[in-house]
């Protein structure tokens, strides 16, 4: 193996970027990021998530303002708070955690969200900007991806990309960003045959399934580029959808799960609050 991908080391960088950013802002006077965080009812892993963005947040000077409805609150009023928030000047970037509760309708409830703050790339027409080639936010997860493979210099241009998953939040919005980059993309899923055959085809694996160690080295040629995005539980631990120690001598580049993708995710949503804020003084 030539080499470990750093999630952590790329993001110490990005976050240093981050509090230059903030600094500059507080020198010239003038205002600083601020996001805004919505979450409905009592999911844990919503909630671990949106103490873990306040903590990254706070720590590089960005504003954080937590908001906690009840699981039983109307659809109405999720988004007249959302409306709220969107006339707040002092509020650059948006973003309501998932999944809702039962009984409300997510794609209303997310589409409220101006675009100028859907630092989450969520609404139709931020994801329809992003298909389009146009400039908006990208989803964090598959922006990291891209990040990560510009990072440790992986050309893209002409090689063959191959992912597993085709979830909007991922495998959709990464085959996009790749296609952008002109790389030749593959999409696989539950349904595809061949699995094994294709994979191996591939300068880059990118998996997204939530199977822990499901990909071994009977997936993968010589030389490849993987990607973990996986995060499960698996005898303890938090292991990604790649057997890492029996793939790791066949790969070129690898994501290690915990440490790759995930360290850069939050990283990336609150530099979009930044881009946002600079956005709004145009």
């Amino acid at each position: 193996m030539k080499d470990i991908i750093d999630g952590r080391k790329v993001s110490l960088e990005i976050k240093e970027e981050i509090k230059n950013f903030v600094l500059n802002r507080k020198n010239e006077n003038k205002s600083i990021p601020k996001i805004a965080s919505i979450l409905i009812g009592n999911d844990e892993g919503s909630i671990y998530y949106q103490n873990s963005q306040e903590k990254v947040s706070t720590s590089l000077g960005v504003e954080f303002l937590k908001i906690k409805l009840d699981e039983k609150i109307t659809e109405e009023n999720v988004i007249k708070e959302i409306y709220r928030l969107n006339n707040d000047s002092s509020i650059s970037g948006i973003m309501i955690l998932l999944p809702l509760p039962k009984g409300l309708n997510e794609k209303n409830i997310v589409n409220a969200i101006s675009p100028k703050k859907d630092i989450d790339c969520l609404t139709y027409e931020s994801v329809g900007k992003l298909y389009l080639g146009e400039e908006t936010f990208i989803p964090c997860t598959a922006e990291s991806i891209l990040t990560l493979l510009k990072s440790y210099n992986v050309q893209l241009e002409g090689k063959e990309v191959v992912i597993i998953g085709r979830s909007n939040i991922v495998g959709k919005p990464t085959f996009q960003l790749l296609l952008n980059q002109n790389a030749t993309v593959t999409i696989c899923h539950s349904k595809t045959k061949n699995l094994q055959e294709i994979c191996k085809r591939a300068d880059v694996l990118i998996v997204a399934i939530g199977k822990p160690k499901f990909i071994n080295s009977n997936y993968i040629k010589r030389g490849a580029v993987l990607i973990d995005v996986g995060t499960s539980s698996y005898e303890g631990k938090i292991t990604g959808d790649i057997d890492f120690e029996n793939v790791k001598d066949k790969a070129a580049l690898i994501t290690p799960v915990p440490g790759g993708v995930g360290a850069l995710t939050t990283t990336l949503l609150i530099r979009n609050s930044c881009k946002a804020l600079e956005n709004s003084e145009d």
